[in-house]
């Protein structure tokens, strides 16, 4: 069987609980690494580099994409985000399970250069928890508030597209059906074109009464 890992892309609505959901999911489990992001925004108090972000200059970030070494990318306050390729593809071989947590744009980008990456949307059991777990943490207006929930319903238009959804209601349990989901796909058949042809040029041989 193929040991590669897979490159699962999470996505979901602002306050549906995805990172906290893969925080928790890569504290049990060790055969997941957390896809690193390049920018060009300053450090902050207390961030290291290579732990959570790659933090390079705009020349050399804008170099990276005119040399297609970004898997995804974005620009947000004048400050550019991305995911560098050579990163995630060192976590891949390693067998590591690389995940990549985007919104839906940079999912495309991702999907559009790597087909193979598995793509999960991380649901509220209903509108209405959402919008409870989003006042519910007491750190926006009721502006925001709203402003995330318009958002939410341009983001629901392209669900269809992720290759599975989560509904995120019991965190714990959500984990493990999060793992169960990633780790069912590395027995996908296009995962394993090598082992399956093994085996057919096997039989065949067999077959013959060799």
């Amino acid at each position: 069987m193929n040991n590669r890992g897979v490159l699962t892309v999470v996505s979901g609505f602002s306050g549906v609980g995805k990172g906290t959901l893969i925080n928790k999911l890569l504290g049990k489990y060790d055969n997941y690494a957390l896809s690193v992001s390049a920018t060009t925004r300053g450090m902050r108090p207390g961030e290291q580099e290579g732990k959570r972000y790659f933090f390079i200059s705009v020349d050399e970030f804008e170099d990276k994409i005119h040399q297609n070494e970004l898997l995804e990318y974005a620009k947000y306050v004048d400050n550019y985000y991305g995911t560098p390729r050579k990163y995630v593809e060192e976590m891949l071989k390693n067998g590591k399970d690389v995940l990549l947590e985007i919104e839906i744009q940079g999912a495309r980008q991702v999907k559009k250069l790597m087909p193979e990456a598995l793509t999960i949307f991380v649901m509220p059991p209903s509108a209405l928890t959402l919008k409870e777990r989003l006042v519910g943490r007491n750190t926006e207006s009721s502006d925001v508030i709203r402003e995330r929930l318009k958002r939410a319903v341009v983001e629901s238009q392209g669900i269809e597209e992720y290759d599975c959804i989560l509904v995120n209601d019991d965190l714990d349990t959500s984990v493990e059906k999060l793992n169960a989901i990633i780790q069912a796909s590395h027995y996908q058949s296009f995962r394993n074109t090598s082992f399956i042809n093994k085996i057919r040029e096997d039989v065949n041989v067999f077959s013959e009464g060799e």
